[in-house]
């Protein structure tokens, strides 16, 4: 198949809407510990369609492109925890291969799933993560230890299913599941990381070979991840993320957190809107 070169006046436009992303999700990370996935999925699909990428497989380019930015921050962030003695293994050694299947069955569900669908599950489950960044509560348990037996079972595969669905790593939904089980908020920050990194690595692999209509992909997109995306994310967050760590130490982000609850709650009822075409 010959090599097709992108029009330069769309690559330019391309870049320039991913440089922003790129910058505002590393400073969110740095800034409230947030992860990507849950500000990039929406930010590429409104970038792509602007750019008059609006197929039917929309959504699974944007969640295999942050899927794919997410394994490269997973390993730096579980790195950098572990120097801190602050990942818990135990748990992610327990939790790793269940949600790693839930993950695989993830990719499979979604590759037979239209864009508009993918968009109201995103929609439902952003909701969700907004309401609990807003009203959740430090104190809120559900038991003393993490659970095991048929319990992890059923859990570690959900997690490792909706966190596809959604395209995020594991801090959205691993993080309040240590913390409702009394794991200490920087050790489930630190293992949800390790969380992240097996849902992003089966995951890609598998958004690697779907087949995406060449007229329905943005430019230098190889099965369902946009190289361009994934590269200007990755090196736009490597500068900004420090930023945000500043100004977290220079600012109280207890606020800062409820206003970005607000704001992913306000993406994510938009994005369902979008899906029942209001």
């Amino acid at each position: 198949m010959p090599l097709i070169l992108p029009d330069t006046t769309l690559l330019i436009e391309m870049l320039a809407l991913l440089l922003v992303i790129g910058a505002f999700a590393g400073v969110l990370a740095g800034l409230l510990g947030v992860g990507g996935g849950i500000v990039l999925v929406p930010a590429f699909f409104y970038a792509f369609q602007t750019l008059g990428y609006d197929g039917p497989q929309l959504m699974q380019i944007c969640l295999a492109t942050s899927l794919a930015t997410i394994v490269v921050t997973s390993v730096r962030s579980v790195l950098s925890h572990h120097r801190k003695g602050a990942v818990d293994w135990a748990i992610l050694r327990g939790w790793a291969p269940g949600i790693a299947a839930g993950a695989v069955l993830g990719v499979v569900v979604a590759a037979g799933l239209r864009s508009v669908t993918l968009q109201a599950i995103f929609g439902c489950l952003g909701v969700v993560i907004g309401l609990y960044l807003g009203f959740g509560r430090a104190h809120w348990r559900l038991g003393a230890a993490m659970p095991g037996g048929l319990r992890r079972l059923a859990m570690a595969p959900a997690i490792g299913f909706l966190s596809v669905l959604m395209g995020i790593g594991g801090g959205s939904f691993g993080v309040p599941l240590m913390s409702l089980y009394g794991v200490p908020i920087h050790r489930a920050v630190a293992t949800a990381a390790g969380f992240g990194l097996t849902i992003a690595l089966p995951s890609v692999a598998g958004f690697l070979l779907l087949e995406i209509a060449p007229e329905n992909r943005p430019p230098l997109t190889f099965g369902a991840v946009n190289l361009v995306a994934f590269v200007v994310v990755i090196a736009m967050t490597l500068i900004t993320a420090p930023w945000g760590v500043r100004l977290a130490h220079a600012m109280d982000p207890k606020p800062l957190k409820r206003v970005f609850a607000v704001f992913i709650t306000v993406v994510a009822l938009n994005m369902l809107r979008k899906a029942l075409g209001w």
